[in-house]
């Protein structure tokens, strides 16, 4: 598994185009983007299906990954529509391809 997705991020996660919306921040986005689509989370995610990454924007100190989040949760819906529509206007998931192996899962240590 590649080594360039364990980057600091913000990200949002979506259960389709316009559906439902997840704003987090993690220290390493290929394990976190895992465990939302492997539902090892309760709560909000899971009930929502808030499986598909549709944004996310890499920091160098977790501190700003987390201010970013908080600043992103208190906007109004369309703000943040548009903050994915102006990188990701198709909706993509963009970590379609980061999982071919069905049984991956991501290191003990791992975010």
């Amino acid at each position: 598994m590649a080594t360039h997705r364990t980057f600091i991020a913000t990200y949002i996660m979506a259960s389709g185009r316009n559906g439902t919306l997840y704003t987090g921040s993690t220290s390493n986005l290929e394990s976190r983007v895992w465990k939302h689509r492997a539902r090892t989370f309760s709560g909000f995610t899971d009930e929502n299906d808030c499986t598909r990454l549709v944004w996310f924007e890499q920091h160098a100190l977790m501190l700003d990954a987390i201010r970013r989040e908080r600043r992103i949760k208190k906007w109004m819906r369309d703000w943040k529509l548009a903050l994915i529509e102006r990188d990701n206007p198709d909706w993509r998931d963009l970590a379609a391809d980061w999982f071919p192996d069905p049984n991956w899962t991501p290191p003990p240590d791992a975010d």
